[in-house]
């Protein structure tokens, strides 16, 4: 062996060891925030499911979506490593309740028949209503004398119901909604806001405008839009109180707006109020 060749081996065997100790240093600086157990150690294992803009994984694997941002943040402020698992809707509950995940996202809603099986993180953001129409609609008076169509199981259909009657009609979808309203076979229609924004974005929905509808008494779900959160085992109590504190600093630090804004909403879905189940 030449000195020429030792000098050189020398040489890059310094830098990998300067290499290696710079990324176990890099990792040692971060400290978490709280200490709680995961399924896998110095992993957040995530089920995700495909609701955009709330949650799907992208083309190259990775988690994003509403709910994938908040999850990933708050993943990094505690030091984890993110793996995301795509689930079916169907199946999502299930992987965190069987121990295979420690979240799940898809704007699930805190409601007290969820509560009775599984923990709920504090609040994300809102599901607002949303009013579809090409006149601009924003107000729930703007329906009354029009044929109104909207989505089956959201909250303020008991409510359209009462005030609406025969003049509206419930389908099984947004697509199916979104195609009569965009023919003409109904005037305007009631979906979430978000989903709209969506459809909007991939233009979907031609000239037709959407909002957030208006507080009105008489529809509960425009004045207390039902909450996003985080479903979790309820044995995982520390990591409860984590997430917890995890989305209150980040409300209070603007990230969930920031977020909300990066997939086109106005932000003002992060003004969710106090922790409250739908019953």
């Amino acid at each position: 062996m030449t000195i020429v060749s030792t000098t050189k081996q020398i040489l890059l065997t310094g830098i990998a060891g300067f290499l290696i100790s710079s990324s176990l240093a890099s990792a040692q600086d971060c400290t978490p925030k709280h200490q709680f157990a995961t399924v896998e150690a110095g992993t957040l294992t995530v089920a995700v499911t495909t609701y955009a803009p709330h949650s799907f994984i992208d083309d190259s694997g990775a988690m994003k979506g509403i709910d994938g941002d908040i999850a990933a943040e708050f993943a990094k402020r505690e030091c984890l490593k993110v793996k995301a698992v795509a689930v079916d809707p169907a199946a999502a509950i299930q992987y965190v309740l069987s121990g295979q995940a420690d979240i799940t996202t898809g704007d699930w809603y805190r409601t007290a028949e969820r509560a009775k099986v599984m923990s709920l993180s504090a609040p994300l953001y809102t599901d607002q209503m949303g009013i579809y129409s090409k006149e601009d609609f924003k107000k729930v008076s703007d329906l009354e004398g029009k044929q109104v169509g909207t989505v089956q199981g959201y909250l303020w259909v008991a409510d359209l119901k009462t005030l609406l009657g025969d003049s509206l009609k419930l389908y099984p979808n947004s697509v199916n909604m979104q195609q009569d309203l965009k023919s003409g076979r109904i005037d305007v229609a009631v979906d979430g806001y978000s989903t709209g924004v969506v459809a909007a974005q991939k233009g979907a929905l031609g000239d037709i405008k959407v909002n957030v509808a208006t507080s009105d008494d008489r529809v509960k779900a425009s004045k207390e839009a039902a909450q996003a959160a985080f479903p979790y085992s309820l044995k995982a109590k520390e990591l409860g109180v984590a997430l917890d504190a995890g989305i209150a600093e980040m409300h209070a630090d603007g990230t969930i707006v920031t977020i909300l804004k990066s997939y086109g909403l106005d932000g003002t879905a992060a003004e969710t109020g106090a922790p409250r189940l739908v019953e």
